[in-house]
Protein backbone atom coordinates (compact mmCIF):
# COMPACT_ATOMS: atom_id res chain seq x y z
CA UNK A 1 0.00 0.00 0.00
CA UNK A 2 1.18 3.51 -0.82
CA UNK A 3 1.64 6.33 1.66
CA UNK A 4 -0.36 9.53 1.31
CA UNK A 5 0.12 12.84 3.05
CA UNK A 6 -3.14 14.46 4.09
CA UNK A 7 -4.43 17.72 5.52
CA UNK A 8 -7.82 17.65 7.21
CA UNK A 9 -9.99 19.55 9.68
CA UNK A 10 -11.23 18.07 12.93
CA UNK A 11 -14.73 18.53 14.34
CA UNK A 12 -13.31 21.28 16.57
CA UNK A 13 -12.07 23.17 13.52
CA UNK A 14 -8.38 22.35 14.02
CA UNK A 15 -6.11 21.63 11.05
CA UNK A 16 -4.48 18.21 11.22
CA UNK A 17 -1.70 16.97 8.94
CA UNK A 18 -0.08 13.56 8.69
CA UNK A 19 0.75 10.52 6.59
CA UNK A 20 -1.59 7.55 6.13
CA UNK A 21 -1.38 4.36 4.11
CA UNK A 22 -4.08 3.42 1.63
CA UNK A 23 -4.85 1.96 -1.76
CA UNK A 24 -5.65 5.32 -3.35
CA UNK A 25 -6.25 8.97 -2.53
CA UNK A 26 -10.00 8.40 -2.53
CA UNK A 27 -9.67 5.46 -0.11
CA UNK A 28 -7.61 7.59 2.27
CA UNK A 29 -10.18 10.39 2.03
CA UNK A 30 -12.96 7.92 2.94
CA UNK A 31 -10.93 6.67 5.91
CA UNK A 32 -10.45 10.23 7.13
CA UNK A 33 -14.18 10.91 6.83
CA UNK A 34 -14.97 7.76 8.82
CA UNK A 35 -12.69 9.12 11.55
CA UNK A 36 -14.74 12.32 11.72
CA UNK A 37 -12.23 14.42 9.79
CA UNK A 38 -12.90 16.66 6.80
CA UNK A 39 -10.15 16.07 4.19
CA UNK A 40 -8.83 19.23 2.56
CA UNK A 41 -6.00 17.64 0.59
CA UNK A 42 -4.71 14.12 0.02
CA UNK A 43 -1.58 13.54 -2.05
CA UNK A 44 1.22 11.04 -2.58
CA UNK A 45 3.91 11.14 0.11
CA UNK A 46 6.71 9.63 -2.02
CA UNK A 47 9.96 11.52 -2.37
CA UNK A 48 9.37 12.35 -6.03
CA UNK A 49 5.83 13.49 -5.51
CA UNK A 50 6.75 15.50 -2.46
CA UNK A 51 9.67 17.18 -4.18
CA UNK A 52 7.37 18.00 -7.10
CA UNK A 53 4.81 19.33 -4.65
CA UNK A 54 7.42 21.47 -2.94
CA UNK A 55 8.61 22.75 -6.32
CA UNK A 56 5.06 23.54 -7.39
CA UNK A 57 4.47 25.18 -4.02
CA UNK A 58 7.59 27.26 -4.50
CA UNK A 59 6.50 28.30 -7.97
CA UNK A 60 3.04 29.17 -6.69
CA UNK A 61 4.51 31.20 -3.86
CA UNK A 62 6.85 33.01 -6.27
CA UNK A 63 3.94 33.74 -8.60
CA UNK A 64 1.88 35.01 -5.70
CA UNK A 65 4.72 37.20 -4.46
CA UNK A 66 5.26 38.71 -7.90
CA UNK A 67 1.53 39.30 -8.27
CA UNK A 68 1.42 40.99 -4.89
CA UNK A 69 4.56 43.02 -5.69
CA UNK A 70 3.25 44.47 -8.93
CA UNK A 71 -0.32 44.93 -7.69
CA UNK A 72 -1.32 48.31 -6.30
CA UNK A 73 -1.16 48.00 -2.55
CA UNK A 74 -0.62 44.25 -2.80
CA UNK A 75 -4.39 43.66 -2.92
CA UNK A 76 -4.63 41.78 -6.18
CA UNK A 77 -5.02 38.01 -6.20
CA UNK A 78 -4.99 35.54 -9.06
CA UNK A 79 -8.00 33.54 -10.23
CA UNK A 80 -6.30 30.41 -8.87
CA UNK A 81 -6.01 32.02 -5.42
CA UNK A 82 -9.72 32.86 -5.49
CA UNK A 83 -10.59 29.31 -6.56
CA UNK A 84 -8.55 27.70 -3.77
CA UNK A 85 -9.99 30.09 -1.18
CA UNK A 86 -13.54 29.34 -2.31
CA UNK A 87 -12.99 25.58 -2.31
CA UNK A 88 -11.42 25.56 1.15
CA UNK A 89 -14.10 27.83 2.61
CA UNK A 90 -16.87 25.71 1.04
CA UNK A 91 -15.32 22.52 2.47
CA UNK A 92 -15.05 23.99 5.95
CA UNK A 93 -18.58 25.46 5.97
CA UNK A 94 -20.04 22.16 4.75
CA UNK A 95 -18.25 20.48 7.67
CA UNK A 96 -20.10 22.76 10.08
CA UNK A 97 -17.14 24.98 10.95
CA UNK A 98 -18.23 28.53 11.95
CA UNK A 99 -17.47 31.32 9.49
CA UNK A 100 -14.86 33.08 11.63
CA UNK A 101 -13.02 29.83 12.40
CA UNK A 102 -13.20 28.81 8.73
CA UNK A 103 -11.66 32.13 7.69
CA UNK A 104 -8.91 31.68 10.27
CA UNK A 105 -8.09 28.25 8.85
CA UNK A 106 -8.13 29.59 5.28
CA UNK A 107 -5.71 32.31 6.31
CA UNK A 108 -3.38 29.72 7.83
CA UNK A 109 -3.57 27.39 4.84
CA UNK A 110 -2.97 29.89 2.04
CA UNK A 111 0.52 30.23 0.59
CA UNK A 112 -0.16 33.57 -1.10
CA UNK A 113 0.83 36.63 0.92
CA UNK A 114 -1.67 38.79 -0.96
CA UNK A 115 -4.54 36.37 -0.30
CA UNK A 116 -3.52 35.94 3.34
CA UNK A 117 -3.76 39.69 3.86
CA UNK A 118 -7.18 39.80 2.21
CA UNK A 119 -8.55 36.88 4.25
CA UNK A 120 -7.20 38.43 7.45
CA UNK A 121 -8.99 41.69 6.65
CA UNK A 122 -12.21 39.79 5.87
CA UNK A 123 -11.92 38.00 9.22
CA UNK A 124 -11.37 41.28 11.06
CA UNK A 125 -14.45 42.83 9.47
CA UNK A 126 -16.60 39.77 10.19
CA UNK A 127 -15.55 39.78 13.85
CA UNK A 128 -16.37 43.49 14.06
CA UNK A 129 -19.99 42.76 13.07
CA UNK A 130 -19.93 43.05 9.28
CA UNK A 131 -21.57 40.40 7.14
CA UNK A 132 -19.34 38.13 5.07
CA UNK A 133 -20.74 39.64 1.85
CA UNK A 134 -19.92 43.19 2.99
CA UNK A 135 -16.45 42.11 4.08
CA UNK A 136 -15.83 40.53 0.68
CA UNK A 137 -17.14 43.61 -1.15
CA UNK A 138 -14.75 45.87 0.78
CA UNK A 139 -11.73 44.01 -0.65
CA UNK A 140 -12.38 45.02 -4.27
CA UNK A 141 -11.16 41.69 -5.66
CA UNK A 142 -14.44 39.72 -5.75
CA UNK A 143 -16.94 40.38 -8.54
CA UNK A 144 -20.61 41.20 -8.04
CA UNK A 145 -21.69 37.65 -8.80
CA UNK A 146 -19.57 36.37 -5.94
CA UNK A 147 -20.75 38.99 -3.49
CA UNK A 148 -24.45 38.72 -4.33
CA UNK A 149 -24.30 34.95 -4.13
CA UNK A 150 -22.80 35.11 -0.66
CA UNK A 151 -25.36 37.71 0.41
CA UNK A 152 -28.20 35.51 -0.86
CA UNK A 153 -26.72 32.49 0.92
CA UNK A 154 -26.51 34.34 4.21
CA UNK A 155 -30.08 35.60 3.88
CA UNK A 156 -31.44 32.11 3.16
CA UNK A 157 -29.23 30.28 5.65
CA UNK A 158 -27.60 28.18 2.92
CA UNK A 159 -24.16 29.78 2.85
CA UNK A 160 -22.40 26.39 2.77
CA UNK A 161 -24.36 25.35 -0.33
CA UNK A 162 -23.75 28.71 -2.01
CA UNK A 163 -20.00 28.47 -1.42
CA UNK A 164 -20.05 25.00 -2.92
CA UNK A 165 -21.79 26.34 -6.03
CA UNK A 166 -19.33 29.21 -6.22
CA UNK A 167 -16.44 26.76 -6.01
CA UNK A 168 -17.92 24.78 -8.92
CA UNK A 169 -18.45 28.01 -10.87
CA UNK A 170 -14.86 29.15 -10.29
CA UNK A 171 -13.55 25.71 -11.29
CA UNK A 172 -15.61 25.81 -14.51
CA UNK A 173 -14.30 29.31 -15.33
CA UNK A 174 -10.72 28.18 -14.67
CA UNK A 175 -11.18 25.20 -16.97
CA UNK A 176 -12.54 27.47 -19.71
CA UNK A 177 -9.58 29.84 -19.41
CA UNK A 178 -7.17 26.89 -19.52
CA UNK A 179 -8.78 25.48 -22.66
CA UNK A 180 -8.65 28.88 -24.36
CA UNK A 181 -4.97 29.41 -23.55
CA UNK A 182 -4.07 25.87 -24.62
CA UNK A 183 -5.83 26.38 -27.95
CA UNK A 184 -3.93 29.59 -28.70
CA UNK A 185 -0.41 28.52 -27.69
CA UNK A 186 0.48 26.51 -30.81
CA UNK A 187 -0.83 29.04 -33.38
CA UNK A 188 0.98 31.82 -31.53
CA UNK A 189 4.24 29.87 -31.64
CA UNK A 190 3.81 29.23 -35.36
CA UNK A 191 3.26 32.93 -36.00
CA UNK A 192 6.36 33.90 -34.00
CA UNK A 193 8.49 31.35 -35.86
CA UNK A 194 7.25 32.67 -39.20
CA UNK A 195 8.04 36.27 -38.29
CA UNK A 196 11.48 35.31 -36.93
CA UNK A 197 12.34 33.30 -40.07
CA UNK A 198 11.43 36.14 -42.40
CA UNK A 199 13.33 38.61 -40.23
CA UNK A 200 16.52 36.51 -40.36
CA UNK A 201 16.33 36.18 -44.13
CA UNK A 202 15.69 39.90 -44.62
CA UNK A 203 18.43 41.09 -42.25
CA UNK A 204 21.25 38.59 -42.75
CA UNK A 205 20.86 36.51 -45.90
CA UNK A 206 19.57 39.04 -48.46
CA UNK A 207 22.16 41.79 -47.70
CA UNK A 208 25.00 39.36 -48.53
CA UNK A 209 23.56 38.77 -51.99
CA UNK A 210 23.27 42.52 -52.51
CA UNK A 211 27.01 42.87 -51.79
CA UNK A 212 27.84 40.14 -54.32
CA UNK A 213 25.93 41.81 -57.16
CA UNK A 214 27.32 45.25 -56.30
CA UNK A 215 30.91 43.96 -56.37
CA UNK A 216 30.50 42.11 -59.67
CA UNK A 217 28.30 44.66 -61.41
CA UNK A 218 26.09 41.90 -62.77
CA UNK A 219 22.43 42.53 -63.64
CA UNK A 220 20.16 40.71 -61.27
CA UNK A 221 16.88 38.91 -62.06
CA UNK A 222 13.70 40.90 -61.45
CA UNK A 223 12.45 38.74 -58.51
CA UNK A 224 15.84 39.07 -56.85
CA UNK A 225 15.85 42.83 -57.43
CA UNK A 226 12.40 43.17 -55.87
CA UNK A 227 13.49 41.02 -52.94
CA UNK A 228 16.67 43.01 -52.38
CA UNK A 229 14.79 46.30 -52.59
CA UNK A 230 12.23 44.98 -50.09
CA UNK A 231 15.07 43.93 -47.78
CA UNK A 232 16.65 47.38 -47.99
CA UNK A 233 13.36 49.08 -47.28
CA UNK A 234 12.80 46.71 -44.37
CA UNK A 235 16.17 47.52 -42.84
CA UNK A 236 15.79 51.26 -43.40
CA UNK A 237 12.21 51.74 -42.27
CA UNK A 238 11.63 48.85 -39.86
CA UNK A 239 11.80 51.17 -36.86
CA UNK A 240 9.18 53.43 -38.44
CA UNK A 241 6.88 50.46 -38.96
CA UNK A 242 7.32 49.42 -35.33
CA UNK A 243 6.61 52.96 -34.11
CA UNK A 244 3.55 53.17 -36.37
CA UNK A 245 2.24 49.87 -35.00
CA UNK A 246 2.73 51.05 -31.41
CA UNK A 247 0.97 54.36 -32.12
CA UNK A 248 -1.88 52.53 -33.88
CA UNK A 249 -2.32 50.19 -30.91
CA UNK A 250 -2.39 53.11 -28.46
CA UNK A 251 -4.93 55.03 -30.55
CA UNK A 252 -7.05 51.91 -30.98
CA UNK A 253 -7.08 51.25 -27.22
CA UNK A 254 -8.15 54.84 -26.58
CA UNK A 255 -10.85 54.50 -29.22
CA UNK A 256 -12.40 51.37 -27.73
CA UNK A 257 -12.38 52.93 -24.26
CA UNK A 258 -14.98 55.42 -25.43
CA UNK A 259 -18.63 54.23 -25.33
CA UNK A 260 -19.12 54.77 -29.08
CA UNK A 261 -15.82 53.11 -29.96
CA UNK A 262 -16.48 50.15 -27.71
CA UNK A 263 -19.91 49.61 -29.21
CA UNK A 264 -18.59 49.77 -32.77
CA UNK A 265 -15.76 47.38 -32.00
CA UNK A 266 -17.97 44.85 -30.19
CA UNK A 267 -20.57 45.00 -32.96
CA UNK A 268 -17.84 44.48 -35.57
CA UNK A 269 -16.52 41.43 -33.69
CA UNK A 270 -19.95 39.82 -33.70
CA UNK A 271 -20.20 40.28 -37.49
CA UNK A 272 -16.84 38.70 -38.32
CA UNK A 273 -17.34 35.23 -39.82
CA UNK A 274 -16.47 32.38 -37.44
CA UNK A 275 -15.10 34.78 -34.80
CA UNK A 276 -18.52 36.34 -34.27
CA UNK A 277 -20.12 32.92 -33.88
CA UNK A 278 -17.49 31.94 -31.32
CA UNK A 279 -17.95 35.13 -29.30
CA UNK A 280 -21.74 34.79 -29.31
CA UNK A 281 -21.56 31.19 -28.08
CA UNK A 282 -19.04 32.10 -25.40
CA UNK A 283 -21.17 35.01 -24.16
CA UNK A 284 -24.27 32.78 -24.16
CA UNK A 285 -22.44 30.16 -22.11
CA UNK A 286 -21.28 32.79 -19.61
CA UNK A 287 -24.77 34.31 -19.41
CA UNK A 288 -26.40 30.92 -18.82
CA UNK A 289 -23.84 29.69 -16.29
CA UNK A 290 -24.06 32.85 -14.23
CA UNK A 291 -27.86 32.94 -14.36
CA UNK A 292 -28.01 29.28 -13.36
CA UNK A 293 -25.91 29.95 -10.29
CA UNK A 294 -27.88 33.05 -9.30
CA UNK A 295 -31.39 31.66 -9.93
CA UNK A 296 -30.59 28.45 -8.07
CA UNK A 297 -29.79 30.55 -5.01
CA UNK A 298 -33.02 32.58 -5.15
CA UNK A 299 -31.53 35.81 -6.50
CA UNK A 300 -34.37 37.73 -8.28
CA UNK A 301 -34.31 37.59 -12.09
CA UNK A 302 -34.02 41.35 -12.61
CA UNK A 303 -31.15 41.60 -10.13
CA UNK A 304 -29.49 38.56 -11.72
CA UNK A 305 -29.71 40.13 -15.17
CA UNK A 306 -28.11 43.31 -13.82
CA UNK A 307 -25.20 41.28 -12.44
CA UNK A 308 -24.76 39.38 -15.71
CA UNK A 309 -24.82 42.66 -17.64
CA UNK A 310 -21.89 44.03 -15.66
CA UNK A 311 -19.95 40.79 -16.17
CA UNK A 312 -20.53 40.62 -19.93
CA UNK A 313 -17.48 41.14 -22.12
CA UNK A 314 -19.46 42.50 -25.08
CA UNK A 315 -21.35 45.78 -24.68
CA UNK A 316 -23.81 44.90 -27.49
CA UNK A 317 -24.93 41.76 -25.66
CA UNK A 318 -24.86 43.65 -22.36
CA UNK A 319 -27.24 46.27 -23.81
CA UNK A 320 -29.59 43.52 -24.98
CA UNK A 321 -29.88 42.36 -21.36
CA UNK A 322 -31.59 45.69 -20.59
CA UNK A 323 -34.31 44.68 -23.06
CA UNK A 324 -34.59 41.29 -21.34
CA UNK A 325 -34.81 42.93 -17.90
CA UNK A 326 -37.54 45.30 -19.07
CA UNK A 327 -39.51 42.37 -20.44
CA UNK A 328 -39.19 40.54 -17.11
CA UNK A 329 -40.44 43.63 -15.28
CA UNK A 330 -43.49 43.75 -17.57
CA UNK A 331 -44.31 40.15 -16.66
CA UNK A 332 -43.33 38.59 -19.98
CA UNK A 333 -41.08 36.01 -18.36
CA UNK A 334 -37.54 35.62 -19.63
CA UNK A 335 -37.83 33.38 -22.70
CA UNK A 336 -39.83 35.85 -24.80
CA UNK A 337 -37.56 38.86 -24.06
CA UNK A 338 -34.48 36.74 -24.80
CA UNK A 339 -35.98 35.85 -28.17
CA UNK A 340 -36.86 39.49 -28.91
CA UNK A 341 -33.40 40.77 -28.02
CA UNK A 342 -31.86 38.83 -30.92
CA UNK A 343 -28.53 38.68 -29.10
CA UNK A 344 -28.65 34.99 -28.22
CA UNK A 345 -29.09 31.83 -30.32
CA UNK A 346 -32.63 30.56 -30.90
CA UNK A 347 -31.97 27.46 -28.78
CA UNK A 348 -31.56 29.66 -25.71
CA UNK A 349 -35.13 30.97 -25.94
CA UNK A 350 -36.55 27.48 -26.55
CA UNK A 351 -34.80 25.94 -23.53
CA UNK A 352 -35.77 28.84 -21.28
CA UNK A 353 -39.39 28.53 -22.41
CA UNK A 354 -39.33 24.88 -21.38
CA UNK A 355 -37.76 25.86 -18.07
CA UNK A 356 -40.53 28.39 -17.39
CA UNK A 357 -43.25 25.85 -18.26
CA UNK A 358 -41.79 23.15 -16.00
CA UNK A 359 -40.74 25.47 -13.18
CA UNK A 360 -37.10 24.42 -13.48
CA UNK A 361 -35.54 27.54 -14.88
CA UNK A 362 -32.25 27.04 -13.02
CA UNK A 363 -31.85 23.55 -14.55
CA UNK A 364 -32.50 24.90 -18.04
CA UNK A 365 -29.94 27.65 -17.53
CA UNK A 366 -27.44 25.02 -16.44
CA UNK A 367 -28.22 22.83 -19.44
CA UNK A 368 -27.95 25.83 -21.76
CA UNK A 369 -24.57 26.68 -20.27
CA UNK A 370 -23.33 23.11 -20.77
CA UNK A 371 -24.53 23.05 -24.39
CA UNK A 372 -22.81 26.30 -25.36
CA UNK A 373 -19.66 25.64 -23.37
CA UNK A 374 -19.26 22.47 -25.41
CA UNK A 375 -20.17 24.35 -28.60
CA UNK A 376 -17.56 26.98 -27.78
CA UNK A 377 -14.88 24.33 -27.28
CA UNK A 378 -15.77 22.69 -30.60
CA UNK A 379 -15.73 26.02 -32.45
CA UNK A 380 -12.41 26.94 -30.85
CA UNK A 381 -10.89 23.65 -31.96
CA UNK A 382 -12.17 24.21 -35.50
CA UNK A 383 -10.70 27.70 -35.65
CA UNK A 384 -7.40 26.43 -34.28
CA UNK A 385 -7.38 23.58 -36.80
CA UNK A 386 -8.06 26.11 -39.58
CA UNK A 387 -5.55 28.68 -38.36
CA UNK A 388 -2.60 26.29 -38.07
CA UNK A 389 -2.46 25.23 -41.77
CA UNK A 390 -3.08 28.83 -42.84
CA UNK A 391 -0.05 30.01 -40.87
CA UNK A 392 2.05 27.12 -42.18
CA UNK A 393 0.91 27.79 -45.75
CA UNK A 394 1.57 31.52 -45.51
CA UNK A 395 4.99 30.95 -43.97
CA UNK A 396 5.83 28.35 -46.61
CA UNK A 397 4.80 30.59 -49.49
CA UNK A 398 6.73 33.57 -48.14
CA UNK A 399 9.90 31.65 -47.34
CA UNK A 400 9.56 29.73 -50.60
CA UNK A 401 9.35 32.95 -52.63
CA UNK A 402 12.44 34.31 -50.88
CA UNK A 403 14.42 31.11 -51.44
CA UNK A 404 13.34 30.95 -55.09
CA UNK A 405 14.53 34.52 -55.67
CA UNK A 406 17.88 33.70 -54.08
CA UNK A 407 18.24 30.56 -56.18
CA UNK A 408 17.58 32.57 -59.33
CA UNK A 409 20.32 34.98 -58.25
CA UNK A 410 22.77 32.11 -57.68
CA UNK A 411 21.91 30.63 -61.09
CA UNK A 412 22.45 33.95 -62.84
CA UNK A 413 25.89 34.25 -61.22
CA UNK A 414 26.89 30.75 -62.27
CA UNK A 415 25.81 31.48 -65.87
CA UNK A 416 28.28 34.35 -66.20
CA UNK A 417 31.21 33.36 -68.53
CA UNK A 418 34.69 33.77 -67.10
Amino acid sequence: MASFRYRAVTSAGQVQEGVREGGSERAVARDLQSMGLVPLHVGAASGTAMSGAHAARGQTDLSSRLSAWFALGGRRITSRDRLLFTQELATLLNAGVPVDRALTICSELTESNALRGIVSDILRRVRSGKSLADALEAQGVFNKLYINMVRAGQASGTLHLVMQRLAEFEASAAEWRGNLISSLIYPALLTLVAIASIGVLMNFVIPRFAQVFESTGLPMPLPTFILLRAGQLFQRYAWMVIVAIIVAVILFRRFIRTPQGRERWDRFQLRVPLIGELLRKAETARFARTMSTLVANSVPLVQSLGIVKEMSGNCVIASSLDIVAQGVKRGEGIAAPVRKSGAFPALAAHLLAVGEETGRLDSMFERLATVYENETKVTMRRLTALFEPMVILGMGLTVGAIVLSLLMAITSINDVPF
